[in-house]
């Protein structure tokens, strides 16, 4: 049995795409430091293009509902992870009321 990594790769991507993307932001309000958005910059376009990629491969076309909410900058890889189901949901703690 085979198990795929696409819903890792893709939640890996999106966090990156979304600190990345902070962190971008965060610099073009402050001090706006050549360096950083030199690092930053590549590394949000990068991501930005692994999760699109990787949301139309796990949704299975382009013409997805899913494949479309990855366009969103930012948090689009979350957004399309949630659209697909990927989303580990912990069970709610058990409460008791006395």
């Amino acid at each position: 049995m085979t198990v795929s990594r696409r819903p890792d790769a893709l939640l890996v991507a999106a966090h990156v795409e979304i600190v990345s993307l902070i962190v971008l932001l965060t610099n073009l309000a402050t001090a706006h430091t050549p360096a950083v958005s030199s690092l930053a910059g590549p590394t949000h376009g990068c991501a930005y293009l692994f999760v699109v990629v990787a949301a139309v491969r796990a949704a299975g076309g382009v013409r997805t509902r899913a494949a479309a909410l990855a366009v969103v900058p930012g948090i689009g890889g979350l957004l399309s992870r949630r659209h697909l189901g990927l989303v580990s949901s912990a069970p709610a703690a058990d409460r008791t009321t006395g």
